[in-house]
C-alpha cells in the first residue's frame, strides 16, 4: 500500500469513528438549566403557592441583592480570587446611605456610597493585585474592616431614611411593568455584565487571566490593573446592593448582608464558575442565584428552620464543587 493510500485509510478511520460522549462537556455546558428545570419541578409540586405570581416576584425581590453582588463575585473569582467583604461592604452601604440622604440630594448620596463600595474594593484589589497578598486573607480583614466602619457609623442601631429617603423606599417597594423595580436593577446589571464579559476586551482579559495569568503578563498586558478592576466592580456592586436592601427595609443597618457572602459565593459556584478561575458565565450565574432562591424558597414553603437551611446551603456547596470536579476528570478522559 503506498503512503497516500495508507493516509486515506487512516483518515476514513478517523471520520468513521464514533464520537464518544462526553457527559463532563454536557454537564457543564447544560448541568445548571438542567437543575433549575428539576427544582422547578420539584418546587411546584412540593406547594401549590410556589408559582404563583406574587410568590415568584417575592423570590426576585429578595434576592436582587444577591444576585447584584453575585455578578461582581463571579469577575472576581474567574481571576483566581475570592471576595469575603461584598457582605460587610453592602452594611456599610446600607448605612452610609441612610446617613448621607439626611444632608445630601438622593442622587449625589447615591453616588457617594457607590464610590466608597469601589473604594473598599480597590483597597482589597490593591493589597491582591500589587502586593501579592492571598486574597482569603484580604478580604477576610477587609469584610471585618467594612462591618466595624458600618457599627461605628450607625451606632449599632438602624438608621431610618425617613422623608429625606422617602424617594428611595418608594423604588424598592414599586413594581414597574409587574415587576419588583430592585429584580429590573438586577437584570440590568447582569445584562450589562453579560455584554462586558462576551463582547469586551476586558472581559476576555479577565477569563484569560484565570486561566493563565503568566501567559497575559508575557504578552505585555498589565495583570495587576485588571485583578485590581475586578475588586473595584464587586465593591461597588455590594454597595449597590446594601442600597437595595436600605430600599426595601426603609433603615441601614449594619446587620444587613450579614453571611450573604455565603449566598453570593453559592450561587456563583452553582452556576458552574470554577473557583481555580477562567471559567463561569453570567447566565448561569444568574440560573445559580434563581437555584438558590428556590431552594430557600422550597424551604421556607415546608417549615425548616433558618439554622437548619444554613446547613442545607453549605451542603449544596460542597456538592455543586464535587459535581464540577467530577465534569472536569469526565471531559479530559
Amino acid at each position: 500500500m503506498t503512503d497516500n493510500a495508507a493516509g486515506y485509510g487512516q483518515s476514513v478511520t478517523r471520520e468513521a469513528a464514533p464520537r464518544r460522549f462526553q457527559f463532563g462537556k454536557l454537564f457543564r455546558q447544560f448541568g445548571t438549566f438542567a437543575i433549575f428545570l428539576i427544582l422547578l419541578g420539584l418546587a411546584s409540586l412540593q406547594s401549590d403557592a410556589f408559582l404563583t405570581e406574587r410568590n415568584i416576584m417575592n423570590i426576585l425581590r429578595q434576592h436582587a441583592g444577591t444576585g447584584i453582588m453575585a455578578v461582581g463575585m463571579l469577575y472576581v473569582i474567574l481571576t483566581r480570587g475570592i471576595d469575603l467583604s461584598v457582605g460587610s461592604i453592602s452594611a456599610l452601604g446600607a448605612v452610609v446611605t441612610a446617613v448621607l440622604v439626611q444632608d445630601y440630594p438622593l442622587p449625589v448620596a447615591l453616588l457617594m456610597v457607590v464610590g466608597i463600595g469601589a473604594a473598599c474594593g480597590a483597597v482589597s484589589g490593591f493589597l491582591v493585585a500589587f502586593l501579592r497578598l492571598p486574597a482569603f486573607v484580604v478580604t477576610l480583614a477587609m469584610m471585618t474592616a467594612a462591618r466595624g466602619m458600618a457599627l461605628i457609623l450607625s451606632n449599632g442601631q438602624p438608621i431610618m431614611l425617613g422623608e429625606p429617603g422617602a424617594a428611595l423606599s418608594v423604588f424598592g417597594t414599586a413594581f414597574p411593568l409587574g415587576v419588583p423595580a430592585p429584580a429590573l436593577l438586577m437584570f440590568g446589571v447582569f445584562a450589562l455584565a453579560f455584554i462586558v464579559l462576551n463582547f469586551s476586551r476586558f472581559g476576555r482579559l479577565v477569563k484569560a487571566i484565570g486561566s493563565n495569568e503568566e501567559a497575559v503578563r508575557l504578552s505585555g498586558i498589565s495583570v495587576g490593573w485588571y485583578v485590581m478592576a475586578v475588586y473595584v466592580i464587586s465593591g461597588a456592586l455590594a454597595a449597590i446592593a446594601g442600597i437595595v436592601v436600605t430600599s426595601r427595609s426603609g433603615v441601614g443597618s449594619a446587620s444587613v448582608g450579614d453571611g450573604a457572602e455565603l449566598d453570593v459565593i453559592a450561587a456563583v459556584v452553582i452556576g458552574g464558575a470554577s473557583l481555580m478561575g477562567g471559567r463561569g458565565g453570567v447566565l448561569n450565574t444568574f440560573l445559580g442565584v434563581l437555584i438558590l432562591g428556590i431552594i430557600g424558597n422550597i424551604m421556607n414553603l415546608a417549615g425548616v428552620p433558618g439554622y437548619h437551611q444554613q446547613v442545607y446551603l453549605g451542603v449544596i456547596i460542597v456538592v455543586a464543587v464535587v459535581l464540577q470536579h467530577a465534569s472536569h476528570i469526565l471531559r479530559r478522559r
